[in-house]
């Protein structure tokens, strides 16, 4: 009978670059750069890495199609690697793949590795999604843009819940405020100037109602994970060592574009992974139990929708609790981007899954600074990646080991 993840694998180490324009370097020195803080926090030898996997989701213009460049980067001695790839959930499927390894008990130890390349492209967002995402695009995403598909997610949400125009354009504000408030915190992260309501609420339109300021761009970073079991985690000596609580991946199957019972106000995937995690994680109550989270910021509307799915705020009322502060880092319920999210630490889509666990498992530690979060308990990650009408969700939680 299955059982699920909680307390069977332990993270004993992480690593992440700077994310930003790297000019400086490709996509095999943000490798090395991620992997030698990783090995350092995990204390052990490269050699007694038995299995690896890479993410990287836009091939073409990063590291290629196979495993064999994390390999050869990494000189890891001839051991299994695997390159894995789920649109923008690429770097939470690296870390599944290795938790789920080591588990089976197939190995003791195993490397999750997300990266990604873009600003060399010289283009401002992702490349053509036709090369990339194949028969979806041509088949079922004619003619969509992002923001485009995001903006219309926005309308749906304010009609169905009779949201005023202004309400809604000042929750989206409050969202991209606090993220660049915490990405200012955070050395690490690609935009570090906080901004004002009134510019966010000025800035150029993108796509109704979207503006400048309510919406990511991408960027150049990497992140990995070391995981073992929780016998071996003691072995070496971890005290207070951070375990996975959850791992829940949904995927849609064509409910919201083949027929009439979605409405476009929210994600079908999201509520569904979300409700399973906290089942698996042993979680009754979300709103007084998760500590902090990193959710998929690809737009404020997404965080904002994305906190009803997680089932903390009702239905038609996060917006509400966005403007009362609740997701704020200092005196809200549960702060939420701690790092600056997508919007501000940066998207490099093969890794942002890795960046998230990454702040999560540094507050656990108590290692993040001057946006250390008092105490958390259980952190939450949420990846999403493709159209709100067609997508894949994939929800993490990890906490100390009890």
């Amino acid at each position: 009978m299955a059982t699920g993840i909680r307390d069977k694998v332990a993270i004993i180490g992480m690593g992440c670059t700077r994310f930003g324009e790297r000019w400086d370097v490709g996509g095999e020195e943000l490798m090395v750069e991620a992997f030698t803080e990783c090995l350092a926090d995990a204390q052990i030898d490269p050699s007694d890495i038995q299995a690896a996997w890479l993410s990287t989701c836009l091939e073409e213009v990063g590291v290629g199609k196979s495993a064999i460049p994390l390999a050869v980067t990494l000189r890891l001695p001839l051991i299994p690697v695997t390159r894995v790839e789920n649109y923008c959930a690429s770097g939470t499927e690296a870390f599944r793949g290795a938790v789920y390894a080591v588990a089976s008990g197939a190995y003791d130890f195993a490397l999750a590795m997300g990266v990604e390349k873009l600003k060399d492209t010289g283009y401002g967002g992702l490349p053509n999604p036709g090369s990339n995402f194949g028969t979806l695009s041509w088949l079922w995403w004619p003619n969509v843009t992002a923001p485009g598909a995001f903006a219309q997610l926005a309308t749906a949400y304010a009609a169905k819940y009779k949201i005023s125009e202004d309400e809604l354009k000042r929750a989206m504000a409050h969202v991209s405020v606090k993220s660049h408030a915490n990405g200012a915190l955070n050395p690490k992260a690609h935009l570090r100037k906080p901004v004002t309501e009134s510019q966010v609420l000025n800035a150029p339109i993108i796509a109704y109602p979207l503006g400048l300021f309510d919406c990511c761009g991408v960027s150049d970073g990497a992140a990995c994970a070391i995981v073992t079991t929780v016998e071996k985690a003691k072995q070496l000596g971890k005290k207070d060592f951070v375990t996975v609580k959850a791992l829940q991946l949904a995927l849609s199957a064509g409910e919201e574009v083949g027929f009439n019972s979605w409405d476009s106000d929210h994600f079908l995937t999201t509520a569904q992974a979300s409700t399973r995690a906290y089942k698996e994680a042993g979680i009754t109550d979300p709103r007084k139990e998760i500590s902090m989270m990193e959710l998929h910021d690809c737009f404020s509307i997404t965080e904002l929708v994305t906190y009803e799915d997680l089932h903390i705020s009702e239905r038609g009322n996060a917006w509400r609790d966005v403007l009362d502060g609740f997701y704020d880092l200092r005196g809200g319920g549960i702060p939420a981007q701690v790092d600056g999210g997508l919007k501000c630490f940066g998207h490099p889509v093969g890794a942002s899954g890795l960046r998230m666990l990454y702040e999560m498992y540094l507050q656990l530690h108590g290692r993040a600074g001057d946006r250390q979060i008092e105490n958390p308990k259980y952190g939450l990650t949420h990846n999403l990646g493709g159209f709100p009408f067609q997508n894949v969700c994939s929800i993490a939680v990890i906490g100390k080991y009890q």
